[in-house]
C-alpha cells in the first residue's frame, strides 16, 4: 500500500514525508562530503547527521500516524532551520544543496506541528 492510500496521510502530510526523506538524503550526502573538508566542518557534519536522523524518524512517525509526530515536527523544523543556516555559510555544493532544500522541509514540518 502506498502512503498516498493511507487514510491519515493527507496532501500536507505526504508533502512533509517527501520533504523529510529528501532532507535526510541531502544531509547524509553533505555530512559524508564534509568529512573530507577538514575539522572546520565539524558543526556542519553534526547538524546534517542530526537532521538526517530526525527527518527519517519524523517521516516514519507520520507514516504510522504516531500521536506524537506533531511535537517531533516542531523540533524537526528548528533543526532544519539551524542546519540550513550553518550550511549556507559554506561554499561547497553539498552544503549549498542543504541550505536550499532544508527551508522547505522546515516549513512543511511547521505546518504539521500546527495542524
Amino acid at each position: 500500500m502506498a502512503l498516498q492510500q493511507l487514510e491519515h496521510a493527507d496532501d500536507h502530510m505526504q508533502e512533509c514525508i517527501d520533504n523529510c526523506l529528501e532532507a535526510a538524503q541531502v544531509c547524509e550526502w553533505c555530512a559524508d562530503a564534509c568529512v573530507d573538508e577538514g575539522e572546520e566542518m565539524a558543526r556542519c557534519i553534526r547538524l546534517c547527521r542530526d537532521v538526517a536522523d530526525i527527518t527519517t524518524l519524523h517521516a516514519r512517525w507520520m507514516a504510522r500516524d504516531s500521536g506524537f509526530h506533531r511535537e517531533l515536527a516542531a523540533v524537526c523544523a528548528d533543526l532544519c532551520e539551524e542546519c540550513a543556516e550553518e550550511c549556507a555559510q559554506h561554499d561547497h555544493d553539498h552544503c549549498q544543496a542543504c541550505a536550499e532544500l532544508l527551508p522547505d522541509c522546515a516549513e512543511s514540518c511547521r505546518e504539521m506541528a500546527s495542524a
